[in-house]
């Protein structure tokens, strides 16, 4: 029986972080060079994320911060309802939408 091991998680939470970069960090950063407010918020957006990943997660062994911060962003993706279409959008973009950028520029790109 294959068991996976932590390099197949590790990898698996990389390439979904970098898919979630091209959809919603890279678009969420272009989009705050022509709205100001949205990137303090998505600043406010990428701390709580960094805080529920050092402080709100208790496990019973060592997992790395990109595992985390993938299942993380999958769990909030169960409740994403709709994308974001244009850069418009993120004038009135809901709190689902603000976390997952923010978590997304919280380390950066993911495969820097």
């Amino acid at each position: 029986m294959f068991v996976p091991g932590p390099r197949l998680f590790e990898a698996s939470a990389r390439r979904f972080l970098e898919g979630m970069y091209r959809t919603h960090g890279a678009p969420a950063q272009a989009a705050a060079a022509e709205l100001p407010g949205l990137i303090a918020e998505l600043d406010q957006h990428a701390a709580a994320v960094r805080d529920i990943l050092d402080l709100g997660v208790g496990t019973g062994e060592e997992v790395s911060q990109t595992v985390l911060l993938a299942g993380y962003m999958r769990g909030l993706m169960d409740d994403m309802t709709t994308p974001i279409a244009t850069p418009a959008d993120w004038a009135t973009a809901d709190w689902l939408q603000l976390r997952l950028a923010g978590a997304c520029l919280q380390t950066g790109h993911p495969a820097a």
